[in-house]
């Protein structure tokens, strides 16, 4: 079954009074992101450019972008040894920001005019030339990258899974639920030291426990007070062992008879 991604959150403040910037880093674009596997198997993820503008228009219905074109007209600048390169623009507010990309192939290979190949600890590879296609896909995954530098899906990039609004809610999350699970521990060793000392000569677990755990039960605390109710332990199983056994009243009754060869065989 697929996983389910997690819904974007509506943002919570005021489009009309807050930054663009916190406005769309505010948002959870998971739903929207792509994922490609390259030929080492690693997963990189990619936010569609379609959904990053629809956001966008959402909220700045007048943002505007561009692609920049060269002295042709053609929306890539080629370079025989680097390989290929596009620009694209994003206007939002009033603010123009730039962003660049290079055209490479699912390994982050730059693409060239021709195809070339190069060296791998698993053997020789090749990156096929670059078409119109690749530019294209470059230049739309160069749109979403522009957006990032605006704040949308920025924390992608940093290589993290939430945006920066909901890091303290997770965060709490996990404290909250490192600490339940830290008194469910505490509690299990608590009621196996209580079962251990039932074992000893010891009347007050609580009043031990106390003197023993003053700073609470830590794991080196923990650990030394069940060996030293091992320890008790042991040692009254030692002195039961070596301690001889009582006559019972029955056994000192025989013990008091003295029978004739005679009689017992009556």
């Amino acid at each position: 079954m697929a996983e389910e991604k997690k819904k974007p959150k509506e943002v919570d403040i005021n489009p009309e009074t807050a930054s663009v910037f916190e406005v769309l880093n505010s948002l959870n674009v998971n739903e929207y992101t792509e994922k490609v596997e390259n030929e080492y198997g690693k997963q990189i993820s990619y936010l569609s450019w379609a959904r990053a503008w629809g956001n966008v228009q959402k909220y700045y219905p007048d943002a505007q972008y561009e692609v920049v074109k060269n002295e042709n007209n053609l929306p890539y600048f080629y370079d025989e040894k680097t390989g290929y390169m596009v620009y694209t623009r994003v206007t939002i507010k009033g603010v123009t920001r730039e962003m660049w990309l290079p055209v490479m192939n699912s390994s982050n290979k730059a693409m060239k005019a021709e195809p070339y190949k190069y060296s791998t600890k698993k053997g020789e590879r090749t990156v096929d030339a670059a078409n119109m296609f690749d530019i294209n896909k470059t230049i739309m995954r160069c749109l979403a990258k522009n957006l990032a530098v605006f704040g949308l899906g920025l924390y992608i990039y940093s290589k993290e899974d939430i945006p920066e609004s909901e890091k303290e809610e997770l965060k709490a999350e996990e404290e909250s639920n490192r600490k339940e699970a830290a008194e469910k521990i505490i509690k299990e060793r608590i009621k196996e030291l209580r079962g251990l000392y039932s074992q000893t000569t010891g009347k007050d677990f609580d009043k031990w426990y106390m003197q023993s755990a003053p700073d609470g039960l830590t794991d080196k605390t923990y650990a030394s007070m069940k060996v030293t109710l091992m320890n008790q332990i042991n040692k009254q199983s030692e002195k039961s062992a070596e301690k001889p056994a009582e006559k019972t009243a029955e056994d000192s009754a025989v013990g008091t008879v003295n029978y004739t060869q005679e009689e017992i065989h009556e």
